[in-house]
């Protein structure tokens, strides 16, 4: 209780603050930068999209992305969020722009806005809502009233509501920048030479409403000359915006990927990722956008697709939970503490001097004269492109090492402080409190179970979900409608009924033994998913991006009843003409094998009924699930399709964040105390593809370094701990095809292990970097003792597991002593680290009392267990 008031006073006390953020400035920009209160900067920007998450772990989730470098948190609007139905507005809870926005402010971060309002980010839709489809005439992004007149409407919404909350920087709020459309021109050629007029207008709109800051448009080289056109892709160091009056910007820089469901799970390893980042500002760049630097949840239906899974954890710096990914996070706020001090010399100069030091070697140097003619504020980045080779290089009268696909950062011109293929951050690995799974194999990605029971419970109720027509809402037609136009996506499901007479004579069973075809249900085309009931009985599913379904049959003698539920798994967020896309059933519905012919279903009459009967009367909520006709579920009713299954449950002790387990159900959807957490499916990914090891040397792709394969893509799916209570918390689960909830687990998730590496050659530390008090701000090294930065998350502490100063041997989870070896190793690691929350620690003989092995380069090994109060030894380790 006393850390839940805790918590309110802390937002109470951010509210308060959100109402003063900066003295008012401008900002413009020129060839080199953006312009803040007339100075250029260098800038990082984190992507953080404010529903991902809720309002409770916003504050967390910043913090971090500040505590990291980034000096701007990126975020998209989300227009179907926003008006979900035509004129209603909706900016409560995670949809709270404002009250986002506010807390970036109040956190001393600017926040770049990118209002879209088509905005892609594998969200339904893209964004838009599905309302947009029925205005007559309307064509999406492109030259037509109908469509303009509508986003004009929403972008003036958005910028209106900051500017009444004084929410731009000459306001004395965040924003600095802000974007129209959206990778507009991966598809301008689409629409011809209407989508040229429209990026004319959209850009001409945009600036009229006044919002005072620049506005970019990515992916868009013929941006009118008052638009920032900017750069989206793993890397973009080679860019150039289309006049030499624009900074070069990086609005998307991929750090990971989003994942399908089937599909193996993405990882870029940050080796590359900080090799593209500091390519990108060696080469003239200003400003770079990880996308994402949080992913978080799609919660609900906001996945987008198809078949996008609910996490959007996208290997993302802080992952879906809100820990930190180690040592994604640590290596990437090296770097950026590396770029900011070179920053006085890289926004003193318009172009950096080009030096070639080898065939795939070379430097740019930032050097600015000072008074009387004399060079300073110098900095430098030597980069070896080569994917496979060290190489030697000189520079400057002295010789550097550069690792392969690499870029070492100089601050003063002379000194390495920063190579980005050398990690020095301490690697995490996370725990998942649990014993009901067993060890499998080895990976990258250790999970600890810890003892204790690990079902959510014991007892559960199901009720059965209705096949076919059930309420007065439903409706007949001939002919297959398509299903969009009938849901308008107010649920995943649609069902179709129809009813059909068959005499099936000695010649048809004849024909049949004869040809050994049977009777089958065909589809012509359809998406995403259909199941087929035959009289009653599930026959079976089809699931694709229009595709055919071929779905043998049983028949009986007259009547026979087909009801199709055909499902969305997520709507088209990507590509033209999104207004024509839908789902459901294209082409014919036929009988087919039979001996007188295919019988043709497509005209027959059907009778339509959207959405689930549990769906409507709102069966998952704490108020409707009373109303609901349960009843108690045994073991030897599991495994049933469509089905409705209710429990209570208490939320685990502490306030690590939570995840059910869901690996023992099939497909359906899960509500938590009426929070839909969102869909899930247990489709695994193919048994190939996947890479042992992941070089992260050379050009990445979302198929470089995968893993997971022969597993489910997604069984974790997150609860915020802001929607439990203490005990007596509803989960309700819709199960389409058949799973046992008796199996279903809670876990919380928590950084457990922690592991780091650090030689004495290493770099020294960036924190002994200053600036001096001269005029010219050179800056200078106070210490080049490398050291060894741990840290546990908040509320835990440090606890030494084993160290060695020397040459150990091994890695995290498997160190060993070697022949060179310190002995006051551990009593130095646990005096200084011992019941931290993080410690530092020089590496040197000096430190360890001694030189344990003259002549040899000494690294000091540490893996230590963040613990707290209620920490105790796991049982067993399982590998996910």
């Amino acid at each position: 209780m006393m850390k839940f008031w805790r918590k309110l006073i802390i937002l109470f006390i951010l509210e308060l603050a959100a109402a003063h953020y900066f003295e008012p400035f401008n900002v413009t920009y020129d060839h080199r930068s953006l312009l803040i209160a007339g100075h250029r900067r260098i800038l990082i920007s984190a992507g953080i999209h404010y529903p991902r998450s809720t309002p409770e772990m916003w504050p967390h989730v910043i913090a971090k992305a500040k505590e990291g470098g980034a000096q701007v948190i990126e975020t998209y609007t989300f227009w179907n969020a926003h008006e979900p139905l035509k004129g209603q507005y909706n900016f409560q809870g995670r949809y709270d722009l404002v009250k986002f926005v506010k807390l970036v402010g109040s956190s001393g971060l600017f926040l770049f806005l990118r209002i879209g309002p088509y905005v892609c980010a594998e969200w339904n839709f893209g964004g838009f809502p599905v309302w947009l489809r029925d205005i007559p005439g309307i064509e999406f992004r492109t030259d037509n009233a109908p469509f303009k007149e509508e986003m004009q409407q929403y972008v003036t919404k958005i910028v209106n509501l900051m500017l009444e909350e004084k929410l731009f920087s000459w306001q004395g709020g965040p924003i600095i920048l802000l974007q129209i459309e959206n990778e507009y021109g991966d598809f301008e050629e689409s629409y011809g030479k209407k989508g040229k007029n429209y990026i004319q207008w959209a850009a001409k709109m945009a600036v009229e409403l006044g919002a005072g800051v620049p506005w970019v448009m990515c992916k868009q080289t013929d941006a009118p000359e008052f638009i920032i056109d900017t750069c989206n892709g793993y890397y973009c160091d080679g860019f150039k915006p289309n006049s030499k009056k624009k900074p070069i910007f990086w609005t998307e820089n991929w750090d990971g990927w989003y994942t399908t469901w089937g599909g193996r799970l993405p990882h870029r390893p940050v080796e590359d990722l900080a090799f593209a980042v500091a390519r990108f500002f060696q080469r003239g760049g200003s400003l770079q956008n990880y996308y994402m630097y949080f992913g978080g949840t799609n919660f609900g239906r906001t996945s987008g697709g198809p078949f996008y899974i609910t996490s959007y954890d996208y290997d993302a710096p802080i992952d879906e939970y809100g820990l930190l990914s180690q040592p994604k996070w640590g290596h990437l706020k090296d770097l950026h503490l590396a770029i900011r001090l070179c920053e006085a010399a890289l926004v003193a100069v318009d172009s950096p001097q080009y030096v070639m030091l080898g065939p795939q070697q070379e430097a740019h140097v930032y050097q600015q004269r000072g008074i009387g003619g004399n060079y300073s504020r110098c900095s430098a980045f030597l980069a070896n492109i080569n994917e496979h080779n060290v190489a030697s290089v000189k520079f400057r009268g002295h010789v550097y090492s550069l690792p392969p696909w690499s870029v070492s950062i100089l601050p003063d011109c002379k000194n390495v402080a920063y190579n980005t293929a050398k990690v020095g951050a301490q690697t995490s690995i996370k725990e998942i409190q649990s014993n009901l799974h067993h060890p499998s194999s080895a990976s990258q990605h250790v999970l600890l179970f810890r003892n204790g029971p690990s079902l959510i419970s014991k007892s559960w109720m199901r009720l059965d979900e209705s096949v076919g027509v059930w309420i007065n809402g439903s409706f007949a037609v001939h002919g297959i409608l398509e299903h969009l136009n009938v849901t308008r996506d107010s649920s995943d499901y649609l069902w179709h009924f129809t009813r059909y007479t068959i005499y099936i004579s000695a010649d048809d069973i004849s024909f049949w033994k004869r040809s050994g075809v049977s009777p089958a249900l065909t589809i012509d085309s359809m998406r995403d998913v259909v199941h087929i009931f035959v009289n009653g009985q599930l026959a079976g599913s089809g699931v694709g991006r229009w595709v055919q379904v071929f779905q043998p049959v049983q028949l009986l003698e007259g009547y026979n009843d087909v009801v199709l539920l055909s499902l969305t798994v997520g709507l088209q967020n990507y590509g033209a003409f999104l207004e024509k896309d839908g789902g459901g059933f294209r082409g014919q519905i036929k009988l087919t094998g039979l001996s007188n012919g295919d019988m043709n279903l497509s005209g027959s009459s059907w009778i339509y009924q959207v959405g689930l009967k549990g769906e409507i009367q709102e069966i998952y909520t704490l108020e409707g699930t009373k109303k609901a006709s349960w009843l108690d579920l045994t073991v030897d009713a599991v495994e049933h399709p469509l089905s409705w299954y209710k429990t209570y449950f208490d939320a685990p002790d502490g306030m690590e964040p939570v995840a059910l387990d869901l690996r023992s159900m099939g497909k359906g959807q899960a509500w938590v105390n009426g929070h839909h957490i969102g869909r899930y499916w247990t489709l695994s990914a193919p048994e190939d593809g996947c890479q042992s090891t992941c070089d992260y040397r050379g050009k990445y792709d979302s198929d470089k370094c995968t893993t997971n394969c022969g597993k489910p893509t997604q069984v974790r799916y997150h609860v915020p701990r802001s929607w439990l209570k203490e005990s007596n918390n509803l989960l309700v689960i819709f199960e389409e095809i058949g799973g046992n909830p008796f199996e279903i687990s809670i876990k919380s998730h928590t950084t457990h292990i922690i592991c780091a590496e650090v030689s004495e050659s290493h770099y020294p530390p960036l924190s002994k970097w200053l600036t001096s008090d001269s005029i010219d701000g050179n800056i200078f090294i106070n210490d080049t003792t490398p050291e060894m930065h741990l840290h546990c998350e908040p509320g835990y502490a440090i606890s030494t597991a084993f160290a060695s100063y020397g040459i150990p041997h091994g890695r995290c989870q498997r160190y060993s002593i070697g022949s060179c070896h310190s002995s006051n190793s551990f009593n130095v690691v646990s005096e200084l680290c011992e019941g931290k929350q993080e410690c530092t620690i020089g590496v040197s003989n000096a430190v360890f009392g001694g030189d344990p092995c003259r002549g040899s380069v000494k690294t000091l090994a540490v893996e230590a267990k963040c613990l707290s109060s209620k920490d105790s030894e796991p049982s067993f380790v399982d590998v996910l």
